[in-house]
């Protein structure tokens, strides 16, 4: 590395990391495809709903398993509004009349 205030650092980095749950690894890949496989892990070291769509994608396209039927009935279980008892309904309104 360099001089022992860069050593130090650089591992009070890396332990900061683990910490957060990341780990550092080295992989294999074309040239080619560098800016993809880092923007691909950005987008993974990302809390939310988009990392898990990502990830949940990637699984599927590696694994060769097609999608499964009914994401969107087991995304809507998985709501935080469940059991919020909400009221949906909303009053039926014949409109105006219009001269045709």
């Amino acid at each position: 590395m360099g001089n022992a205030a860069q050593t130090r650092a650089t591992r009070n980095y890396r332990a900061r990391l683990t910490q957060r749950g990341f780990t550092r690894f080295e992989i294999m890949a074309l040239e080619s495809d560098r800016d993809l496989i880092r923007s691909l892990a950005k987008r993974l070291a990302e809390e939310g709903p988009e990392a898990e769509q990502v990830r949940a994608v990637v699984k599927t396209v590696v694994a060769g398993e097609p999608l499964r039927p009914g994401g969107i009935l087991s995304a809507l279980r998985r709501s935080p509004l469940i059991g919020a008892d909400l009221d949906l309904s909303r009053p039926r309104e014949e409109g105006r009349p219009v001269d045709l």
